[in-house]
């Protein structure tokens, strides 16, 4: 079958076998955890998790086929002005979510749709983008002070407007993502010792800052038990019902602690996936989990060009901080922030946009593959024709 000049099966090829069996196995594990707690958490969630999945699929296979380098190239800087725009737009016409206890403005709501985004998670992919675009373009003298502040200026814009809508969750993934870029852009081991030691002499000045709710989340986020009543209530609770789930599950269909459980559709989904199926079940997520973070390294290690390997590196710091973070949390191991699991927890915004940001994994895959067997490599890499050509290098 030929689609546009190619054939289906040529298209086909660009979607990377691992990363595909990984998110398609997560997302099934979300649809049949939300199927089987339909009656509490409602059919609409259901609905808009399946309905986000399959978009989410869709995506990918188009971005696949996409040239990831065209895109950045042309739209970085777009990318830029516009997150910085929709995160001001939501910081001061934006809510909290639904049923949140919090002060965060970290939803918009879209006019005559009447749907709520969540416009952090849309950032991600056009600040991997424009970031990754930046620190291509400076690489040869990123450890020069200069290019530095413009680097930070560039980070500062998009975390410092999250921080101000008071999601300190995201803040710490973004965080994450920038340390992760910047050590693979060649950042000097220095420097990253330097805002270590910053960030323990500013720490007392940084406490004040928070607000109340968020210093009693990280004073009994590591020590629930100090305030099993109030604070630390939601994580002990987490932990009693992944415990709950033995190593086989309660079954599917049938009513659990979960149903008492907040936020057990989203931020602790994963408590509510391991009492219906496990130990087992929340093993094999962390396995899925594990495999997709390995490839997107694997694929950033092989990768000659700087920008596609900055993207696939950023991607898993995502879903390496984010999977750290809620599993921890649902173990009562960290303070709870009220951050997703990677295409298992409830939520359009956040299934989305992580599959539009797999969509470029697979494009950069598909473009290194391209030129591999085509004997051209990106200009300005160090492969050149016939070099180390190796078809285990592809795999």
């Amino acid at each position: 079958m030929q689609i546009f000049g190619e054939s289906l099966k040529t298209r086909l090829s660009r979607v990377d076998p691992w990363l595909f069996a990984a998110t398609t196995f997560l997302s099934v594990m979300s649809i049949l955890t939300v199927f089987g707690a339909v009656e509490n958490f409602g059919k609409s969630k259901l609905v808009m998790q399946v309905a986000m999945t399959v978009v989410g699929i869709a995506a990918v296979f188009i971005i696949s086929n996409l040239d990831y380098k065209f895109i950045v190239d042309r739209f970085w800087l777009y990318m830029l002005i516009g997150s910085a725009i929709l995160l001001s737009v939501t910081l001061i016409f934006g809510s909290t979510g639904e049923n949140m206890e919090t002060e965060n403005k970290s939803w918009l709501k879209i006019p005559l749709i009447g749907i709520s985004i969540q416009p952090s998670e849309f950032v991600k992919v056009a600040f991997l983008c424009s970031f990754s675009y930046h620190l291509d373009k400076v690489k040869d003298k990123i450890n020069h002070p200069k290019t530095l502040l413009w680097i930070a200026l560039h980070a500062g814009l998009i975390v410092g407007l999250i921080l101000l809508s008071g999601d300190l969750g995201v803040a710490l993934v973004y965080v994450g993502i920038i340390a992760m870029m910047l050590f693979c852009a060649g950042l000097s081991i220095w420097y990253f010792l330097g805002a270590l030691i910053i960030v323990v002499i500013a720490f007392p000045f940084i406490w004040d800052l928070l607000k109340p709710y968020q210093q009693n989340r990280i004073i009994f986020g590591f020590a629930p038990e100090l305030d099993p009543n109030d604070v630390g209530k939601q994580p002990l609770f987490s932990r009693e019902t992944i415990a709950a789930g033995g190593i086989f599950g309660i079954g599917l269909m049938t009513h659990g602690y979960y149903e008492d459980l907040a936020a057990s559709h989203t931020d602790f989904i994963f408590a509510t996936v391991c009492e219906k199926f496990g130990f087992i079940g929340g093993a094999l997520v962390v396995i899925a989990l594990v495999v997709l973070a390995v490839r997107l390294l694997v694929i950033a290690i092989k990768c000659r060009d700087t920008v596609g390997k900055l993207i696939c590196a950023g991607l898993s710091a995502i879903i390496i901080v984010q999977s750290v973070e809620n599993l921890w949390m649902c173990l009562a191991l960290v303070p709870v922030v009220g951050i997703t699991l990677p295409f298992v927890s409830c939520g359009g915004s956040s299934v989305l946009s992580t599959y539009i940001l797999v969509g470029l994994a697979h494009s950069v895959r598909a473009r290194e593959k391209r030129f591999y067997f085509a004997g051209k490599y990106p200009t300005g890499t160090r492969y050149s024709y016939g070099e180390n050509k190796n078809p285990s290098d592809l795999i």
